[in-house]
């Protein structure tokens, strides 16, 4: 199948290649970034993503799909898709945490003083934000979070743990979900907040992943004192802010994209290679099932998009490109693994190393974990999509 787009369309994707070979570095740094130790720190990498973000903002794209109103590009859904698939396949680091959640959300509950204050910084990459959900007690059944805020006069105390807290150690603002009413039904009594990331009791502690990176962190609170003017939206009413979905295109073409970019790499490895192939022929077949996989995993996305571009509400059908993207990517890293054999576990620079494809494999473990388990997505398309019963 062959996808068309509207000339508008096609000359926007051509705008977007031409910004990122104008603005990000060549193609060959760009790979080594990914992967392979091109980033000697976290905080080089943040300079990195940040600095191409202010280029990103400068030029109107950072909040893509935002509507002009709030400083975004009001971009079409196909204009999202063309956008994020460009950007994902070239590994640009173009999203973050305020443009895909605190915005949002302020847009439809903010007060008009919280839209005035955050919004231009979020649109600017001024800030970074970082997402303050899953406890060791709640991750996939968020709404069994216990982290409390207790409210004192015009402020709230907040005491508790949050875990897997990406990129917790650099940000300026957290997006807090905490129990507001602890006697309320567990899907009652959270309320959302804006945390300043430095306010006096708040301890971000590393997290060092599989993979030998420092990405996630742990954050405690004690007695951390937040505004009470920093709440966003009703009060006890979080879990159904959280849930919040304005109409953005979510097909999850980026997995897909960058999905491709791996397997277009592994296979000019092995042509440039011929003694891994030769020590592992079968691999030429895995290659093959992978290049299948990616259209397949396209057409799910591009399925989501395109129903959201005629005004429909995709559901079983975003999980189901979820769900295919995330397994998918652990069925090319492993191909990767099978292709290198023991040079896949050379990692760092390390002699001998062809390319990082131990931190390659390690990273996409939690991809069947992060923004829903298999298992929820599995359980969403049976019960939505074929009718099951909730079991």
């Amino acid at each position: 199948m062959r996808y068309t787009y509207e000339p508008e369309v096609e000359a926007f994707r051509e705008e977007v290649r031409q910004f990122i070979k104008e603005n990000l570095p060549p193609e060959e740094v760009r790979l080594a970034r990914g992967y392979e130790g091109g980033f000697k720190t976290y905080q080089e990498e943040y300079d990195y993503t940040m600095g191409f973000q202010k280029k990103l903002s400068e030029k109107g794209w950072l909040a893509m799909a935002w509507p002009k109103e709030y400083g975004g590009g009001g971009a079409s859904h196909m204009r999202q898709l063309v956008y994020n698939e460009e950007m994902a396949y070239n590994q640009a680091p173009a999203g973050n945490m305020g443009i895909a959640w605190v915005g949002p959300s302020l847009m439809l509950y903010g007060t008009d003083e919280q839209k005035t204050k955050f919004i231009p910084r979020i649109t600017g990459a001024d800030d970074w934000w970082c997402t303050l959900y899953s406890e060791p007690g709640a991750g996939s059944d968020l709404a069994a979070l216990q982290t409390r805020a207790t409210r004192d006069g015009d402020e709230y105390v907040v005491n508790g743990q949050k875990i897997w807290t990406s990129g917790g150690h650099l940000s300026d603002w957290g997006w807090l979900a905490a129990r507001t009413d602890p006697d309320a039904p567990k899907h009652k009594g959270i309320t959302m907040f804006m945390v300043n990331m430095k306010s006096p009791g708040v301890t971000v502690r590393p997290l060092i992943n599989m993979s030998d990176r420092h990405g996630f962190n742990e954050v405690f609170f004690e007695d951390v004192r937040v505004p009470a003017n920093q709440v966003v939206g009703e009060v006890n009413r979080g879990w159904y802010h959280m849930a919040v979905a304005l109409d953005f295109e979510r097909s999850g073409i980026q997995s897909y994209a960058g999905g491709r970019r791996s397997v277009e790499r592994l296979t000019r490895l092995a042509k440039e290679h011929p003694e891994l192939v030769e020590r592992r022929p079968s691999v030429r077949y895995e290659l093959a099932d992978r290049a299948v996989d990616i259209a397949v995993g396209t057409n799910l996305a591009y399925r989501v998009a395109t129903m959201q571009a005629r005004g429909l509400v995709p559901n079983h059908e975003a999980s189901a490109s979820k769900l295919f993207g995330s397994e998918m990517g652990q069925r090319i890293s492993l191909t990767g693994m099978h292709l290198l054999g023991t040079l896949g576990q050379l990692k760092d620079g390390t002699k001998h190393q062809i390319i990082d494809q131990a931190t390659a494999y390690t990273s996409s473990v939690s991809g069947t974990v992060a923004a829903g388990t298999s298992e929820i997505q599995r359980g969403i398309i049976a019960t939505r999509g074929l009718g099951l019963p909730r079991g």
